[in-house]
């Protein structure tokens, strides 16, 4: 007959096995995996404060370049960055260890904030996929690519001229139409986004609708020639 005490430890031992194994925290995964890395969380933002310090690649921080602190993701790996509430994307490059509060999945450099449009803001809600290397779209493997097509250069308006607003470009086509319903304005989808979009507009009209754009957190608001 086994003793009380070989009861306890084989109950004990039959208790351990029966509970499930608990699922890493994604920001454990091993960075062998990284390639199939997808999170959801918060992110803030960090800038000239930090300028000049050591990062954990033994580079310099430099505020404007386009990079996010990681607690797990290879080091010099890309990472596709996108604002949940806007749906614009970027890709950039993981430059450092972090971050240091636990309700954050990913700090931003101001350079990334900037292109991805939350620098306005403390506190972004953003979701990351790391990308491995030769299995997306090798031109958008570059530190701060943005997934919305490039626009034209500003150009300069006359007042005879009939002029378009690209307002902002979205993967998601319910957030594009949301706001086209804002600026009474129409979408197109091209590639992978869905442009924004109000033309046949005069000058005085197109510049008008730019700086609404901007005010309203929009940034890279542009005039454009009618086609």
């Amino acid at each position: 007959m086994r003793s009380r005490v070989e009861r306890l430890a084989i109950a004990a031992l039959a208790a351990m096995l029966a509970v499930p194994a608990t699922a890493a925290a994604p920001d454990d995964a091993p960075a062998a995996r990284y390639g199939s890395y997808q999170a959801t969380g918060r992110a803030s933002w960090y800038g000239h404060e930090l300028a000049g310090r050591r990062t954990a690649t033994g580079r310099r921080f430099n505020p404007d370049d386009v990079m996010i602190a990681h607690r797990s993701l290879p080091l010099d790996s890309m990472v596709e960055v996108t604002d949940v509430d806007t749906g614009r994307t970027i890709v950039a490059r993981v430059g450092d260890r972090g971050p240091g509060r636990a309700d954050r999945v990913a700090d931003l450099s101001l350079g990334a904030a900037r292109l991805l449009g939350t620098n306005r803001r403390a506190v972004a809600n953003i979701r990351l996929r790391a990308l491995k290397a030769g299995s997306d779209n090798p031109g958008l493997i570059l530190a701060g690519a943005s997934a919305a097509l490039p626009v034209a250069r500003p150009i300069k308006l006359d007042a005879a001229g009939t002029y378009r607003v690209q307002i902002a470009s979205f993967t998601s086509q319910a957030r594009a139409q949301a706001l086209a319903r804002r600026f009474d304005a129409g979408t197109q989808h091209v590639g992978r986004v869905w442009r924004v979009e109000r033309g046949a507009l005069d000058a005085n009209s197109a510049k008008a609708l730019r700086d609404a754009a901007a005010q309203a957190g929009y940034d890279d608001a542009r005039v454009l020639h009618q086609d």
